[in-house]
């Protein structure tokens, strides 16, 4: 394998034209002969470029709506042929075969043209066939032949030719080949996805999945754990598409809560009622209604001032100053909001330290997409839990039926269980959590958990009674005794939302009604582990 190769002929064939003409240029100035086709090949022209088309390579025009133009011989013997194989070189001099040392290709906006809803059949037409084969050809001979599917690898391209006088050294072109390959992989992923989801499969034979680098990170959820953090392609609103203001990059473990802060605040629909919820290790340790989104943070700090330090905020309306003001008031880390006004960012721009991410809106908490988990040899699919009751939904199931207010904090309650680490335990009063009880081995134990939070606050606000007194609780899933229900009940809840489906649905129904609280079953669960 030569190790040093001089790029003489290159071939550009773009989809996404930034950067092409100047790529041109730099590579005419150097002496590199330029072959290309269609768009590409006017773009280059027009900027006084002299560029061979395709077409007189191969000796056929394009054709059949340019599905048919770089599927030829005369250009994968060019991308394919070994330089140093006595027998490639005959063959390549018998049918006039030159060689081609720079592929530049990026491909049919396939995955762009999903996004932006385009109907099946146009779909089709923009999955890209000669681009991918190409891409291959000159990956798979990257010992002499360099590809560029990336446009910020032009100048790196360029650097690396002027280090080497022309020549292109051999790490370099794996470099460029390794990403090859992942383009197309992920290419074809995102093809094979949609078909899929088009033809309405729910468990395809083979699934793949891919990712574009974002960030590399310092380190993973621990400093001895190498990271890095990849975005799927598409527009949802959240930590991957947000815009970070200010503040230090973020690690691993903040992209992890950020997402699942701003995923649960999108649960309250900001024309509605201001939201806020905070996030600390991937659980909420506080989340509340308000009238504004000031008074919504404090409902939603006083639930848990202590897990709140060093935590993330979620808003579901744009941060105004006063709740900036608020925030600022203990350290956080990450604040993630649907905008902020020029005086909210002002303040923070005191707290260099402190993250603040804006997005363009709300994720839609009930679009289906597909979740996936790695397990050992495997991975596990899913859809994302859009769940969702309403209040029709609700089933009331004791003597005793929950006013119209109680109904309220139920369906609030419930909309956070969703939300918390199984077994979930939510205490609600007021349109805000007052104790949170998260990843307990059982119920009992989250329920416990839960009251102790709401009791030790009502000791830092100077309050005679515990916060859980006259609170609404919502259990992610049944409970399977009555014993998690009796210590929420001692606890002061006054009313219960969970799934029912237990065989011991009757004790427990007897339970709440020999304590004197009201309980509905919703028919649906929220396990989230």
């Amino acid at each position: 394998m030569t190790e040093f190769h001089p790029v003489r002929r290159a071939l550009l064939s773009v989809s996404d034209k930034t950067g092409l003409i100047e790529l041109g240029q730099a590579l005419a100035e150097r002496g590199v002969e330029l072959l290309s086709t269609g768009g590409s090949a006017k773009a280059l022209r027009d900027a006084g470029l002299t560029v061979k088309d395709v077409s007189d390579v191969t000796g056929f025009p394009e054709m059949m709506d340019g599905r048919v133009k770089t599927l030829h011989p005369n250009v994968h013997g060019g991308l394919l042929a070994l330089r140093d194989n006595d027998d490639h070189v005959a063959a390549m001099d018998k049918h006039g075969i030159a060689a081609i040392d720079l592929l530049v290709v990026n491909l049919y906006p396939f995955e762009a043209t999903v996004a932006k809803g385009a109907d099946y059949d146009t779909c089709i037409e923009n999955i890209d066939i000669g681009g991918p084969a190409m891409i291959r050809a000159a990956a798979k001979n990257h010992g002499f032949v360099n590809v560029v599917v990336d446009v910020e690898d032009y100048e790196k391209l360029l650097g690396d030719m002027d280090q080497h006088d022309g020549a292109t050294c051999p790490r370099f072109r794996k470099k460029l080949a390794q990403k090859a390959y992942a383009r197309t992989a992920a290419y074809d992923s995102a093809v094979s996805n949609w078909m899929a989801s088009a033809l309405e499969l729910e468990a395809p034979k083979r699934r793949a999945f891919a990712g574009e680098l974002k960030q590399t990170l310092r380190y993973g959820e621990n400093s001895h754990q190498k990271a890095a953090f990849y975005t799927d392609g598409s527009d949802r609103p959240g930590v991957a598409t947000a815009v970070q203001l200010q503040g230090k990059e973020l690690s691993y473990n903040n992209i992890n809560d950020t997402d699942a802060a701003y995923e649960l605040v999108a649960e309250f629909d900001p024309a509605e009622t201001a939201a806020v919820a905070i996030i600390k290790h991937a659980n909420p340790c506080g989340v509340a209604r308000g009238a504004t989104l000031a008074e919504a943070y404090q409902q939603a700090f006083d639930c848990d001032r202590t897990s709140a330090f060093g935590g993330i905020v979620a808003l579901n309306q744009p941060l105004d100053a006063e709740t900036a003001a608020k925030i600022t008031e203990i350290f956080t880390e990450v604040v993630i909001a649907p905008g902020a006004s020029d005086e909210a960012k002002a303040i923070f721009a005191a707290k260099k330290n402190l993250r603040l991410l804006l997005t363009d809106g709300l994720p839609d908490t009930r679009a289906s997409i597909v979740a996936y988990k790695q397990v050992g040899g495997g991975m596990l699919v899913q859809d994302k839990d859009v769940g969702y009751v309403n209040l029709s939904d609700l089933k009331v199931v004791t003597e005793k039926a929950p006013t119209d207010e109680q109904m309220q904090d139920l369906l609030f309650a419930w909309k956070v269980a969703k939300h918390v680490k199984s077994n979930a335990i939510v205490y609600v009063k007021d349109n805000a959590t007052v104790g949170v009880g998260a990843g307990q081995m059982s119920r009992l134990d989250s329920a416990n958990v839960a009251a102790s939070k709401a009791q030790r606050m009502a000791d830092v606000l100077g309050l005679d009674e515990s916060l859980a007194k006259g609170s609404a609780v919502a259990s992610d899933a049944f409970f399977p005794f009555a014993d998690g229900l009796l210590e929420a009940a001692a606890a002061g809840a006054t009313c219960v939302i969970q799934p029912g489906g237990s065989m011991r649905d009757d004790e427990v129904i007897k339970a709440a009604n020999d304590a004197g609280i009201a309980m509905v079953f919703t028919g649906m669960r929220h396990f989230r582990h």
